[in-house]
Formats: C-alpha cells, sequence, structure tokens
C-alpha cells in the first residue's frame, strides 16, 4: 500500500490571492481535510474556486487529543490527509503538533506546503535586525504571569516577535516598557495583508501611549533585542539579583546577565551571592 503524507498547508493571513498554487491543489484532492474552522475554510475554498474532494473535519485545540488518533488511522490506511488552520502555518501557535508528533511516532510521513506567515511577515516590515530572531507566540493573559516571562527576555539579544489579541494588545505594551524599558525599539503590525494594513514604528514607550484608546484587528509584536551592556559587576549583579526578585533562579538569573555582558557566570554567581550574604549581615 502507497503510504500517502499529511501535508501542513500554510493559508493566507487575510488575502485570499496570498493562496499558493500548492494550496490550491492539495484543497481539491485530499481525502480528508481537517481544519481548525470549517466554516473559514469552506469560505476560502469558495474564494479560490476549490471543490474539495474529500471529507472536511474540524480540528482545534478542543478536539485535538480525540481526533489524532483518528486521522493517524486515515494515514495508515493510505488515505491523503490535509491540516490547515484559519490563517498561517498549522502548528505554530495553531492546532498541529500534536498530529506531526503522532504522524512522526508512527514512522507516517509528513510533507509541507509552504505560504504566507504573519511572523515572516511582521519580520520584515518591523525595520527591525532580522539575522537572528525569537518567536514567543502568545503571551501570558495574566499579569503577573506575563511580567515573570518578559522579566526573563530582558536580556534577550535577538529580536523577538509576539502575537497578541487586540483586547490585551495595549496591556502587553505596558508590560513590556516595565521590563524592557521605553526607549527599546518596536514595531506593531496590525491587520497584515488586509485593507486596513498598519505597522507601526518606534519606541515602546511611544507605541504603548498609542495603543492605551484601543487597537482592533490581529496583532504581531516585534521587540528589538537587548542591547550589549558595559561589564560592569556591581551594575550587572544588582540586575541578577532584580531578575531572581521576579522569580528567575538565580543560576538562570546569572546566566542571563553573563550572556547580555559577557562577564562569567561563575563570576556573577559568586558575587550574588557574597552580596546577599553581606546584605543578611549587615
Amino acid at each position: 500500500m502507497t503510504r500517502m503524507p499529511l501535508v501542513l498547508a500554510a493559508t493566507p493571513i487575510g488575502d485570499p490571492s496570498d493562496a499558493s498554487a500548492r494550496l490550491v491543489s492539495e484543497l481539491g484532492r485530499a481525502d480528508v481535510i481537517a481544519a481548525e474552522d470549517t466554516r473559514r475554510t469552506k469560505r476560502l475554498c469558495a474564494a479560490l474556486g476549490v471543490v474539495p474532494a474529500g471529507r472536511m473535519l474540524s480540528y482545534h485545540e478542543h478536539n485535538e487529543a480525540a481526533v489524532t488518533a483518528d486521522l493517524i488511522e486515515r494515514l495508515r490506511a493510505g488515505e491523503r490527509v490535509l491540516l490547515v488552520t484559519d490563517a498561517g502555518m498549522p502548528s505554530v501557535s495553531d492546532p498541529g503538533y500534536r498530529l506531526v508528533a503522532a504522524a512522526v511516532a508512527a514512522d507516517l510521513p509528513v510533507t509541507c506546503a509552504p505560504g504566507p506567515s504573519a511572523v515572516l511577515m511582521a519580520l520584515a516590515l518591523s525595520g527591525l535586525p532580522v539575522d537572528r530572531f525569537a518567536f514567543d507566540g502568545f503571551l501570558p493573559r495574566k499579569a503577573g504571569e506575563r511580567a515573570r516571562v518578559l522579566a526573563d527576555l530582558a536580556t534577550e539579544r535577538r529580536t523577538m516577535v509576539f502575537f497578541e489579541a487586540p483586547h490585551r494588545t495595549a496591556a502587553t505594551l505596558a508590560a513590556m516598557v516595565e521590563a524592557f524599558g521605553a526607549g527599546r525599539p518596536a514595531a506593531v503590525c496590525r491587520e497584515l495583508t488586509k485593507t486596513y494594513e498598519e505597522v507601526r514604528r518606534g519606541p515602546l514607550g511611544e507605541l504603548a501611549d498609542w495603543a492605551a484608546n484601543g487597537v482592533l484587528g490581529e496583532i504581531t509584536i516585534v521587540v528589538a533585542g537587548a542591547s550589549p551592556v558595559a561589564a560592569d559587576l556591581p551594575t550587572a549583579v544588582e540586575q541578577v539579583r532584580a531578575l531572581v526578585g521576579n522569580g528567575i533562579r538565580l543560576k538562570d538569573a546569572c546566566a542571563q546577565v553573563a550572556e547580555a555582558t559577557g562577564l562569567s557566570k561563575k563570576a556573577l554567581y559568586d558575587a550574588a551571592v557574597a552580596r546577599e550574604s553581606a546584605f543578611r549581615r549587615g
């Protein structure tokens, strides 16, 4: 029996005309289309003039566990399974990872039909360095957890990309000001490829002020990485203490600050321990 692959296909993030010829072909030939939202996928098919030949079923975060086993059995039976999400590449902050992992574990072939990506488009439009970057997806919704994650990223040297819901964008930018400083360069990309596409560039403080009145649409935030700082041991120890105060383990805090300053992790650790001992004695 010929083993058909699981096909991950990127869908347009806004403008249907961004659909690839490969996506159109896959939609028309798949035995099963696993879609995050079948209604949106049917609208996309209509916009592209595609009549799906196979069955379309729902595959989203609430039923992944139950449906994954069925899709694996269909692949084993020789069916061609196409996985699509509402926008962009499956498994990138969308359903898909669980199915890919199960297919790999079952030694079933997996392939990809590339296409639109909000992450890469936002990076390209941001005007920030793109030679090295980190994608951090959605930040935690709770303020305390969000602050801890951002504190952990304060010394990250790579450009960072985040997704955010419009109603949380103002709070997230304000939290970034607290963690990264008001002057850190950033860009807020809104409604990419859509009619009201907008890219706001500037220091985080200015972007937070702009977002305070509310933001609409799909949001991607790009933030410049931390700049190298002078290798000043006392200042670096204070940075370590600040990270520890935000819940980071001492060893991890020393590693972060060492990466940012070029100082030795051991020197930082020893100095931080000595500083804490002196503080307790005093």
